[in-house]
């Protein structure tokens, strides 16, 4: 069993950045792989970045592509997303997941967080 909790979510203007944090609580987080997703609204849940378990394999969706970066401290039970040259469009509640397997689709995961908001204004 794995319980996530995201926070680092907020309003930024166009151009800035922000870091996301999740922690995880559970014995095996070492094992899982992790990733962020986003929702905005009226939109489909999306993937955002994947990572494995041993914080190698990452990767991310295009649109985020050389602007985000997702990365693990297994040490303290958390993955990041830092999240640079932010946009308008990456207006989302934000997402952790976690699951043994790896991926990126929703269905993939079989454990999510409760999500933090991220407002990027113009």
């Amino acid at each position: 069993q794995v319980q996530l909790v995201e926070s680092g979510g907020e309003l930024v203007q166009a151009g800035g950045s922000l870091r996301l944090s999740c922690a995880a609580s559970g014995r095996n987080f070492r094992y899982y792989s992790m990733a962020w997703f986003r929702q905005a609204p009226g939109k489909e849940r999306e993937f955002v970045a994947a990572i494995g378990w041993s914080g190698g394999g990452t990767y991310y969706a295009d649109s985020v592509k050389g602007r985000f970066s997702i990365s693990r401290d297994n040490a303290k039970n958390t993955v990041y997303l830092q999240m640079n040259s932010l946009k308008p469009d990456d207006t989302a509640v934000y997402y952790c997941a976690a699951d043994p397997a790896y991926g990126g689709r929703v269905s993939t995961y079989g454990y999510w967080g409760q999500g933090t908001q991220v407002t990027v204004s113009s």
